[in-house]
């Protein structure tokens, strides 16, 4: 364990992509299987839930440090990370336990979640007796289900790939789906033997970069080097068919078991050895693309009712084929995979597994002129993909291409605020904003993304300059900000004040040029949703 916070504080303390490359194939050059297995569960970004109640580790820290609990929660407050502020007020120790990493978290921590609040007590206890303050840390992060570093999946996968000598391709194809922390398991990650293959295993996604407006879309290229399609608002997932099995992954590598169960019926129509790549979306099949918020209806239902499968139905969008008969189909262009899809689905015949279509087109004036109907089309946009490109891991820049169209604006005014989390754990930097219904501000969308470091740092100087009440995290502040919301669409909600909810809020610009009373009112939000839906109509 005090290896692995060693390892935690390396890869804090740099922002160089070779220095943690460093700090991390020395770890796994030392470490054991068993604790180098917990590492990289945990760096791909897999976290203990919550083991014990923040409430109770609070009481305790505060007993265990002689101050009143309103103490803590001030120190809390002013340093703004719950872990850290328990490993800098619980009484430092003289005996450190040196167990591994995988004894902690197997003996230590893990049964945590099966005792009795007095039994939980005495074991947190002992263990912040025996841990230094930066054990203490990590091990807190661990139990409250809030570790994170800052590693990339892809920083890790060449880490490991430089420890083992296996190549990145193979890595990442050996971590896809739920990989388990043992030493086994990380036995067979590093394996130099290639030719393993399980049959649920996905393939890591291609993924798409952004076309900024500050990008020309002819700065691609000839149009004709690109096959076009729609950017459906769905949700990613491969559908793999082999050994007469079924598996749906979702893009966030979750098994989708039993939630889709039309997809499902309609991969036992395709050959074993099949892997396609496409969107799952709310369809009428042979008719028309649902609205994304009746998709909503079905996500997260481990048991789909007869009522909900005749409202929502569902059609797997296959657009690429990344193995057939069993053969990895990758490293061909993206025109060859596509055709052997097309021949492939043309042999199946089910209502709820279909390709897409591509866009015919002439020259990108074509298809900025068909963008324009993306939201006529329940689309995003487009997505434009290479023609002669393979399949790529991740994001590889001239490969695929997601050309969105620009979200609705609409200028608010911040009434709440409440501080962030990570680095931003001190500042107060997630904001809730409001618009005018007459003469009240009615608050209609959070948003914590879109503003620079240095315009954080400003309104937080301002939110504690000017808060008016407290309530729990949460300030309430004059409403003197004005910030320029961006979002994708509109909905009728019950659950907001306002009744509409909004879709990827963020900010945009911080509008100096604008007072308070020069917002928007929530009538104008509704014509946007007004409009929004008879784009959909």
């Amino acid at each position: 364990m005090i290896r692995f916070t060693r390892l935690y504080q390396q890869l804090d303390a740099t922002t160089k992509t070779n220095d943690k490359i460093a700090s991390l194939v020395n770890y796994f050059e030392s470490a054991t299987p068993a604790d180098a297995a917990w590492v990289t569960y945990f760096l791909i970004g897999n976290r203990l839930k919550r083991l014990v109640p923040t409430k109770r580790l609070r009481l305790w820290a505060a007993e265990q440090a002689g101050i009143p609990g309103w103490l803590f929660d001030e120190s809390y407050q002013s340093v703004g990370d719950l872990a850290e502020t328990i490993s800098l007020i619980v009484p430092d120790c003289e005996n450190i336990n040196d167990k591994s990493l995988h004894d902690w978290i197997c003996e230590d921590l893990k049964p945590l979640e099966r005792l009795t609040e007095s039994e939980q007590r005495d074991r947190v206890i002992e263990i912040w007796r025996s841990s230094d303050k930066a054990t203490r840390f990590v091990a807190m992060k661990l139990i409250t289900g809030g570790f994170r570093v800052g590693v990339s999946k892809g920083l890790l996968i060449r880490a490991l790939s430089k420890h083992s000598g296996v190549t990145q391709e193979v890595i990442a194809h050996r971590l896809m789906g739920n990989w388990q922390p043992n030493a086994e398991s990380f036995r067979q990650l590093i394996d130099p033997d290639e030719r393993d293959s399980e049959i649920s295993r996905p393939y890591p996604f291609c993924l798409a970069h952004p076309i900024g407006k500050e990008k020309q879309i002819s700065e691609l290229g000839p149009h004709d080097n690109y096959a076009a399609e729609w950017k459906w608002d769905g949700i990613r997932g491969q559908l793999i068919r082999r050994d007469s099995q079924t598996f749906l992954w979702s893009r966030g590598e979750m098994l989708m078991e039993q939630s889709w169960p039309e997809i499902e019926s309609a991969a036992e129509s395709l050959p074993n050895g099949t892997v396609i790549d496409g969107e799952i979306l709310a369809a009428v099949p042979g008719e028309r693309v649902l609205p994304f918020d009746q998709l909503q209806r079905r996500i997260g239902r481990q048991r789909v009712g007869k009522k909900l499968l005749a409202e929502v139905p569902v059609v797997f969008h296959a657009f690429d084929l990344l193995e057939q008969g069993g053969r990895d189909l990758r490293n061909e262009a993206f025109d060859l995979r596509r055709h052997s899809l097309e021949q492939l689905l043309e042999d199946v015949s089910h209502p709820n597994l279909c390709v897409t279509e591509l866009i015919k087109h002439d020259s990108w004036q074509t298809l900025t002129e068909i963008r324009k109907q993306s939201r006529e089309n329940l689309a995003e946009g487009l997505m434009l993909k290479h023609r002669g490109a393979p399949y790529a891991v991740g994001r590889v820049q001239g490969t695929w291409w997601k050309w969105k169209i620009e979200p609705y604006t609409i200028d608010a005014v911040l009434i709440y605020a409440q501080k962030g989390h990570g680095k931003r754990a001190n500042l107060f930097s997630d904001y809730t904003f409001a618009v005018w219904d007459e003469e009240t501000l009615v608050p209609f969308a959070k948003a914590y993304s879109g503003l620079s470091d240095a315009e954080i740092r400003k309104i937080d100087h301002f939110i504690r300059r000017n808060t008016h009440e407290a309530f729990g995290p949460v300030r309430s502040v004059s409403p003197e900000i004005v910030m320029e919301i961006a979002f994708e669409g509109l909905r009728l909600s019950k659950r907001h004040k306002c009744g509409v909810a909004t879709r990827f809020p963020r900010m945009v610009r911080w509008r100096h040029d604008k007072q308070p009373k020069d917002a928007n009112s929530l009538s104008e939000l509704r014509e946007l949703l007004t409009h929004d839906q008879e784009s959909k109509d």
